[in-house]
């Protein structure tokens, strides 16, 4: 039998074991604190088959500057760490093209327009079955013209094969009277979905993963090796050589490919998120609120606000800034919600 190591028990590296697993190899997945200890708990848990616009629009370099000075906007920067970035930056928004937004949608639609269906056969036959479920996806605008500025990133979502329905806030109230008077225009895709729980979802993986007779280490892994029989890596003072290595850590994956001499091109975005346990409401879909860069999400027993970028690297703590400026728009954008209590989350 084949042996796979897999560094890293995020979404991907999950998910890569159990796929792997279920194809005949012996898969074994090292990760410093467990399943789902990063970005695979934080995030939105929207399975978004039409997220394939990147950043780098050709909007991005005139509003960036301006964006980073105005504290209420969605982009933050530890101003210590923009010295370590220029490299980075300077290749990054020579990407910021009509030609390369296209290049990039045409190239990710593949990969993400059937997402939904992907996670039910990943979760088919395991506890996790009932933490993935089809729904719409909603894209708030507060102002027409905010819309009409994206509109030809959505005629190109619809040359893709995206289906989405353009409709006015107050129809959308109808739907979500928890949004009711909060948008200009709201965007609803059809065939995305949602993770109820992210972080139990991909822990219920991981669990069935083992039952099936995988194996799960917590160790610290601190370098990749080049050894005699191939490539290997150091996790505890300890030096292993499987017949084949996945790298699945995530931000942390640059930092650990350059021990091996490989130099990737690779800049962590750091993410936010609150959320407020036990709501008296919840929202029927997740929402994007495009003039924040967030999405508001209802999850298990809480309303979970996840996104906001931030480039400040992996060392530097949590910035309060993001976390308030999060607490102010779900609040405005909330008013009659009421709730136990707010977490964040870095």
């Amino acid at each position: 039998m084949k042996e796979v190591h897999i560094l890293g028990a995020g979404m991907v590296g999950i998910s890569t074991a159990i796929w792997l697993q279920r194809a005949g190899f012996k898969v074994t997945i090292i990760d410093q604190i467990g399943p789902a200890g990063g970005a695979s708990y934080g995030n939105a848990g929207v399975l978004a088959a039409g997220s394939v616009i990147p950043i780098t629009t050709p909007a991005l370099p005139k509003n960036a500057f301006g964006m980073l000075l105005n504290k209420a906007s969605p982009l933050f920067i530890r101003w210590p760490y923009l010295p370590k970035m220029i490299p980075f930056l300077a290749s990054y928004l020579k990407h910021c093209t009509t030609q390369h937004v296209e290049y990039y949608a045409r190239s990710m639609i593949p990969l993400l327009r059937d997402t939904v269906a992907q996670h039910q056969a990943l979760a088919h036959g395991t506890g996790a079955e009932s933490f993935v479920a089809e729904h719409p996806y909603g894209f708030g605008y507060d102002r027409r013209e905010a819309y009409e500025n994206d509109q030809k990133w959505w005629d190109l979502r619809a040359q893709l094969g995206i289906q989405f329905d353009v409709i006015t806030g107050s129809d959308y109230g109808a739907i979500d009277p928890l949004f009711a008077n909060q948008f200009d225009t709201v965007v609803l895709c059809h065939q995305h979905g949602r993770i109820s729980d992210p972080g139990k979802y991909i822990r219920t993986l991981a669990h069935d993963f083992v039952e099936q007779g995988g194996r799960l280490r917590i160790g610290q892994i601190t370098e990749l090796v080049h050894t005699t029989d191939g490539l290997g890596y150091r996790v505890d003072d300890q030096i292993i050589s499987p017949e084949h290595l996945v790298v699945s850590t995530g931000a942390w994956s640059r930092d650990l490919v350059k021990t091996a001499g490989l130099t990737i091109p690779f800049e962590t975005e750091r993410g936010y998120h609150i959320e407020l346990v036990h709501p008296s409401q919840e929202p029927v879909n997740s929402m994007m609120i495009a003039s924040g860069k967030f999405v508001i999400t209802p999850l298990t027993d809480r309303i979970r606000a996840a996104g906001i970028v931030e480039f400040g690297g992996l060392e530097l703590g949590e910035n309060p800034e993001p976390i308030e400026l999060l607490k102010t728009q779900v609040k405005a954008l909330l008013p009659g919600v009421t709730f136990e209590r707010i977490d964040s989350w870095l």
